[in-house]
């Protein structure tokens, strides 16, 4: 089955390049297309995408508060990758804190647009460039560092959650601690239980506020 695929921007001419780009692959399929995020709610309800390309600054709702609402209200919601003109956009750090998974800037290769579609589609790896891991690092709190040390980690789990921040996959960090993919599997859902994060995207978000990981 095709990876499908709503755009959500406010500006034609992007939309129409998101989408000549991701309908070339025979395994993407773009399903629909919005130009607010006032629209997302119905269309991912009626379309059920499994990614939506989200504009992070769009007139009547921006992109933050569609992630919001998307992850608040639709059961089983899609990935949602943010796409921004600037790497280093507040707007794009509150929206990863708001849930979302990945990060693409409007300027992408298509190669680069085809694979942050498929990353976030799979689920098991962030789009977390050095830009967005320098802006947690700014935002970090005493609040974020005392929570890392009450989540008291194991090694192993430590390990994982440093690993998760450069953006591996579960099949990448089973290979570099050379471990099995459930044993991955079972080290971030125990990082995500310690944490209180809803997903990866809020773990690695505390990670970096925290200081646990450096943003180089």
């Amino acid at each position: 089955m095709p990876v499908t695929v709503l755009l959500v921007d406010d500006e034609p001419l992007v939309r129409a390049g998101l989408r000549a780009v991701l309908e070339a692959q025979d395994d993407i399929e773009v399903v629909g297309e919005a130009a607010d995020g006032a629209a997302v709610i119905p269309l991912v309800s009626s379309l059920r995408p499994d990614v939506v390309a989200m504009d992070v600054r769009m007139p009547l709702m921006d992109g933050i508060e569609a992630t919001r609402l998307v992850l608040r209200t639709v059961a089983d919601p899609p990935k949602i990758l943010v796409v921004t003109t600037f790497e280093n956009d507040e707007y794009v750090y509150e929206a990863l804190r708001a849930g979302a998974d990945g990060f693409l800037l409007k300027r992408a290769r298509p190669a680069e647009i085809v694979y942050a579609v498929r990353l976030v589609a799979e689920g098991e790896s962030l789009l977390f460039p050095a830009a967005v891991r320098q802006l947690a690092a700014d935002y970090g709190t005493r609040q974020a560092r005392d929570a890392m040390v009450r989540a008291a980690l194991t090694d192993r789990e430590a390990a994982v959650l440093r690993l998760m921040a450069r953006g591996r996959s579960n099949a990448e960090i089973a290979a570099e601690l050379v471990v099995g993919v459930e044993t991955v599997k079972t080290h971030v859902s125990a990082v995500l239980a310690k944490l209180g994060a809803r997903d990866r995207t809020q773990a690695v978000i505390a990670a970096y506020e925290s200081g646990f990981v450096a943003p180089s």
